[in-house]
């Protein structure tokens, strides 16, 4: 899967839920690597915020990202449309501190993408692959987000309230495609007895039953009930009529329970690339959401490349005897025995360390390790594999090292070991000179890594 950008600019025009401001946001097509960032052209120097987990500053009813004293909040919505359609690159202009809340939902946002147009660019998508079961948890609330290992995005959320009218509801998302008709046209919700202490906080002064779904479940004194009505400016209701105050009927039955999703999709597309797990929510909110993006990337940041996923039964991209076609190399000194993944910037290899290996005679007798020079002949051989594979009659070339920088050895390899490599181009290949990154892997552990620079020889 490659990064994707927008083809065109598209603009949004609405009123901002807690400003109260008539809002413009326009999104723009953004190049590679770029992330989605936020700039705010109502201000003098015009700042941009990344939209990253780490930039949330507040979660009280929405996500605020701020840097410097700029923030911009309300922005989930947008970002669970732009993460939902695979938009990976994005420059969003907005002019005031929040999103336009539209409807209340994500659907205007993805019209509108759609309408833009999504383009294709060269460099590949780099996912967050979950390994193994990550959770938060929050006693006080008793929130709990629970991670998994998945084949896809997925999310099984569960919500509960003291409500008569949505005391316990619950949302799946199997796949983000999805999300257009499952999760998208889902708006947010709020209670009636929240109104006025949220609008005392300086909250929700562009609310409206336009944009919200407004539940009224515990009865209220007749002048109290008036004084929100007015404040909303929506006509008068019987005091002792409950139920959902909006003439618009619900979208699904379980709609609040599919907007919280909606809002889980666009906390964790604050983790900057796409996710692969099954994401388990119960009673989720923006606060618990945060938490748990912030510990993604916090592993991001701990791990500069995941490891390659490695399953034994498949079918590999390179068998060694396709190797030995592309390789000069022969016993003792073939160090790849299978690749397992192959994209135009880089390859993942496997080789199995046996107690048979021949440098084990001397290196060492009673205690074999695998030479850290051979480790990194394995990667560059990895790499030959992939610069190789992309040239006419490959068997009529060889590679050759120029150059070896910034080795490492972080954990020693022995017999039983498989050795996962993950060799990738630095640079475009320039005139048969071939730049690349290796990484050696054992299990989900770095043991060993190198930069070196290769030579394509057209053999004599």
């Amino acid at each position: 899967m490659r990064q994707q950008t927008l083809q065109n600019s598209f603009t949004l025009k609405g009123i901002g839920l807690h400003t109260g401001l008539d809002i413009v946001v326009t999104f723009n097509p953004a190049p590679e690597d770029h992330g989605v960032k936020i700039k705010r052209i109502d201000l003098e120097d015009q700042p941009i915020i990344e939209a990253l987990a780490e930039n949330v500053i507040n979660t009280q009813r929405g996500t605020v990202i701020g840097k410097n004293n700029v923030t911009v909040s309300t922005i989930e919505h947008g970002m669970a449309a732009l993460y939902a359609l695979g938009i990976d690159n994005c420059l969003i202009e907005v002019n005031a501190s929040e999103f336009p809340i539209l409807d209340g939902s994500s659907i205007e946002y993805v019209k509108a993408i759609k309408k833009a147009g999504i383009v294709e660019q060269e460099k590949d998508k780099d996912y967050y692959i979950v390994r193994k079961k990550i959770e938060v948890s929050d006693p006080e609330t008793g929130s709990k987000l629970t991670l998994l290992p998945d084949d896809s995005f997925c999310i099984n959320s569960f919500i509960e309230f003291d409500s008569q009218y949505i005391p316990n509801q619950s949302a799946t998302m199997d796949n983000v495609t999805d999300f257009e008709t499952d999760i998208a046209p889902s708006r947010t919700f709020v209670f009636v007895r929240e109104i006025q202490k949220l609008r005392e906080a300086g909250l929700i002064k562009g609310g409206n039953l336009d944009n919200a779904v407004v539940i009224y479940e515990r009865e209220l004194p007749q002048n109290e009930l008036d004084v929100i009505a007015d404040e909303l400016n929506v006509p008068r209701q019987d005091a002792k009529e409950l139920g959902y105050l909006n003439t618009r009927e619900l979208v699904f039955p379980n709609e609040p329970a599919r907007h919280k999703l909606l809002d889980i999709i666009g906390d964790m597309a604050l983790i900057g690339k796409p996710i692969m797990g099954r994401l388990i929510a119960y009673r989720p909110g923006h606060k618990i959401n945060n938490q748990l993006a912030r510990l993604i990337r916090k592993d991001i940041k701990l791990n500069e490349v995941q490891p390659p996923i490695y399953d034994p039964n498949a079918e590999p991209v390179m068998d060694n005897i396709k190797i030995r076609e592309l390789l000069p190399h022969r016993y003792p000194f073939l160090m790849v025995d299978k690749i397992i993944q192959v994209t135009d910037k880089f390859i993942v290899g496997v080789k199995n360390i046996t107690s048979n290996e021949p440098f084990f005679t001397g290196h060492f007798p009673q205690e074999p390790v695998m030479p850290g020079v051979l480790q990194v002949e394995a990667m560059a051989q990895t790499g030959g594999l992939l610069v190789l594979s992309k040239l006419d009659e490959p068997e009529r070339y060889s590679t050759y090292f120029l150059k070896i920088d910034n080795v490492k050895f972080r954990h020693k390899v022995v017999p039983g070991d498989t050795l996962i490599f993950r060799v990738e181009l630095s640079s475009e290949v320039r005139r048969g000179i071939a730049t690349m990154r290796g990484l050696a892997f054992i299990g989900d552990k770095v043991i060993s890594e190198a930069d070196f620079t290769a030579q394509i020889v057209k053999n004599k």
